[in-house]
C-alpha cells in the first residue's frame, strides 16, 4: 500500500453530462493512461469534487477536481503502481 503525502496533478478524460465533466472515465499517470472500471465513492466541498476508484489496473485511487481553476489531482493511492 502507497499513501501520498501530497497530491500530483494529472489529466483526466471525464464524460461530459449538463454539468460539465462530471465523471472520470480515465486519467494520465506518468506515461501511463489509467483506465477507471468504477466510481466507488465521491463527496464534494465548496470548491472540489473528490472520487474514489478503482482502476483497471486493479488500484484504488483518490482523485480531486478543483472546479475553481478546474485541475485534476491524484491525492491517495493504495494497489500497485501503474506501468
Amino acid at each position: 500500500m502507497i499513501k501520498m503525502a501530497r497530491a500530483i496533478s494529472i489529466t483526466v478524460q471525464c464524460y461530459s453530462g449538463y454539468k460539465g465533466d462530471e465523471t472520470p472515465r480515465s486519467f494520465i499517470l506518468g506515461e501511463k493512461t489509467v483506465a477507471i472500471e468504477g466510481i466507488l465513492d465521491r463527496w464534494y466541498e465548496p470548491e472540489a469534487s473528490y472520487f474514489r476508484v478503482r482502476a483497471g489496473d486493479g488500484a484504488i485511487y483518490i482523485i480531486r477536481h478543483n472546479e475553481g481553476i478546474d485541475s485534476w489531482e491524484l491525492t491517495f493511492f493504495n494497489g500497485t503502481p501503474a506501468r
